[in-house]
């Protein structure tokens, strides 16, 4: 690798380094809050004496807003810059966390955990902010390490949490636990906002021209967006179906008609804002050299339904699916082993973005896709016959690929366009939650070797459709306040 390509992670007199390990660590914070309930459950569950329905619903609804909010805070990163708003959200966040450990009622603990949805949103933010940091040669490792260590908060708050709460003891110990997460997060929000800085100092933050949905550059383009948008729609009207008699009865039949009917209203209120957005480059026209192919980023959303969506969904039923399979575990065994999915974050992430940098960005994203693809038909084979270790190394090695692949994806994101980079990012990230609501509604009605396959054979029609990115080369265009143009180096 050249000496552009290469970074130093421990040297922290560099600017873009320091911003790198700020922001990481800002992300980690966020899923150590997003997913501090989890193996806080037993305790909950016993503390409000709740139903199996009432747990599952308090799981649906952790990541009900999350699809949502990635957009909202796309938008908002975009205009108003990754500083003020990943600071902002760490320190509301505190509030909703400390709200969830002191509710007093299974109806406080639901709405504490739906708001907390809109914390997992806080991984669009440093996308656009490491960006705005790294040159394209380095972009990719660079968000690899900030998704794949910031992911690890998880795990972090599984193997931590439980510990710190049998730490404070009786029966309010894991009040105490997530209230700690919660101030955590809060002081850390003070911390970022005193250390980050949206650029390299010089450099100009390219805001979009006008807020509330993407800018296009065709007529095209235009209806692919909104096309585009009914998947997340659709994912949101089966999590109401999920939360309704149908499901964990958390409310009416009515209800979910009346949150059905509001998704349709909402859809359109969108499809009134992009026309806004849109009309001047639909009417008049735009420059060749501002152009871009929403293609791209379509792709890239696809994709990462098939990577992080399968990994939400996976992480979700990968212990129950252990415990089932293999007889003699216990649920801390099964729950050990399943473990490995999460930690493979920490390395392949960045690999699957250092993948990216060195040898091609269309190739490495259909690589690791089709090694995704591959894996998922190994485990979908998976059943009692099987010894435990070659389980659990088929289950790592698949990982591998999905987690790699996410960097990949994470690598071109900010390639794209860079005024829009948040939304790019926000819309990706959100259909990743899309495909976690797919898949675990596919598993409800499945068993898993079929669950599984499944998944192997949506990553074989979504390998054919990478095959259609264009290999990000050249320079994309932004333009000044003042008209001017500046180039920023893609290759």
């Amino acid at each position: 690798m050249s000496n552009e390509g290469k970074m130093n992670l421990l040297n922290f007199a560099d600017p873009k380094i320091k911003t790198l390990h700020v922001t990481w660590f800002a992300f980690f914070l966020t899923f150590v809050v997003w997913f501090s309930h989890a193996p806080l459950l037993v305790f909950i569950k016993e503390a409000f004496d709740l139903t199996s329905a009432q747990v599952k619903a308090l799981l649906i609804l952790n990541v009900a807003l999350t699809i949502p909010a990635r957009i909202i805070v796309g938008i908002l990163v975009d205009k108003f810059g990754p500083r003020i708003i990943y600071s902002g959200l760490l320190i509301s966040s505190s509030f909703i966390c400390m709200g969830f450990a002191m509710a007093q009622s299974f109806e406080q603990l639901a709405l504490f955990r739906f708001l907390l949805g809109f914390v997992g949103a806080g991984f669009v933010i440093g996308i656009r902010l490491v960006g705005e940091w790294f040159p394209a040669k380095q972009v990719g490792i660079a968000e690899g390490i900030y998704g794949g260590w910031g992911n690890f908060g998880s795990a972090a708050a599984a193997m931590s949490l439980p510990t710190i709460a049998y730490a404070f003891g009786g029966d309010d110990g894991w009040r105490y636990a997530l209230g700690l997460t919660g101030i955590i997060a809060g002081l850390y929000g003070f911390f970022f906002y005193t250390m980050a800085r949206n650029t390299p100092k010089g450099s100009t933050y390219f805001k979009p021209k006008k807020s509330g949905g993407l800018e296009v550059t065709s007529r095209k383009d235009f209806y692919f967006y909104l096309l585009m948008n009914i998947p997340m729609y659709i994912a949101l009207a089966v999590l109401a179906w999920k939360l309704s008699p149908s499901g964990v009865n958390l409310f009416t039949t009515q209800v979910m008609y009346l949150m059905w009917f509001g998704l349709v209203a909402l859809f359109f209120i969108q499809v009134n804002s992009i026309w806004r957005v849109n009309k001047d480059n639909l009417t008049k026209g735009v420059a060749d050299i501002e152009k871009y192919d929403f293609k791209q980023v379509a792709i890239l959303d696809v994709a990462y339904f098939v990577t992080f969506g399968s990994e939400l969904a996976v992480v979700s039923m990968l212990p129950l699916f252990f415990l089932e399979t293999f007889e003699g575990l216990d649920p801390v065994k099964a729950g050990l082993l399943a473990s490995g999915f999460a930690f493979m974050n920490l390395v392949a992430r960045p690999t699957g973005g250092w993948f990216s940098d060195k040898f091609g960005r269309r190739k490495s994203l259909m690589i690791f896709i089709g090694g995704l693809a591959v894996g998922y038909s190994v485990l979908s084979q998976v059943d009692g016959g099987w010894l435990i270790p070659m389980a659990v190394i088929a289950t790592m090695c698949c990982s591998f690929f999905v987690q790699a692949g996410e960097g990949a994806v994470f690598a071109i994101v900010p390639l794209v366009k860079r005024r829009m980079t948040g939304q790019i990012a926000g819309m990706a990230g959100a259909y990743g939650n899309v495909g976690a609501v797919t898949y675990l509604t596919v598993l409800s009605f499945v068993d898993y070797s079929t669950f599984f396959m499944v998944i192997a054979a949506s990553a074989a029609v979504i390998f054919f459709a990478v095959m259609f990115l264009n290999e990000p080369k050249g320079h994309m265009a932004e333009v000044n306040e003042d008209g001017t143009v500046e180039l920023i180096d893609v290759n």
